[in-house]
């Protein structure tokens, strides 16, 4: 064989090794991601039950009857009279 055709020979070896590194490394890299993405789904789920959840106790939380309970038991409010309401006129 002549050097050229064993310069040409290396020349392939050398390119087929290192597509076969950069199939590898692809490939690892690709499971890293995929990796990734599924905990980032997983994070992005608890926050939306998270979400759904604090809604919910929002909704409890400000309902009138719970308002209304606070104010009459917590704060000692009441429906104001008809001798204790002051009309104020509108201009």
């Amino acid at each position: 064989m002549s050097t050229r055709s064993l310069l040409a020979l290396a020349a392939l070896w050398v390119a087929a090794i290192a597509s076969a590194l950069a199939v590898v490394y692809s490939t690892q890299r690709n499971r890293e991601l995929t990796a990734e993405l599924g905990r980032a789904q997983k994070a992005r789920d608890e926050l939306r039950y998270e979400q759904e959840r604090l809604l919910l106790e929002r909704g409890a939380w400000s309902a009138y009857s719970r308002v209304e309970k606070v104010a009459r038991e917590g704060l000692k409010m009441h429906m104001p009279s008809p001798s204790e309401q002051v009309l104020v006129p509108a201009e």
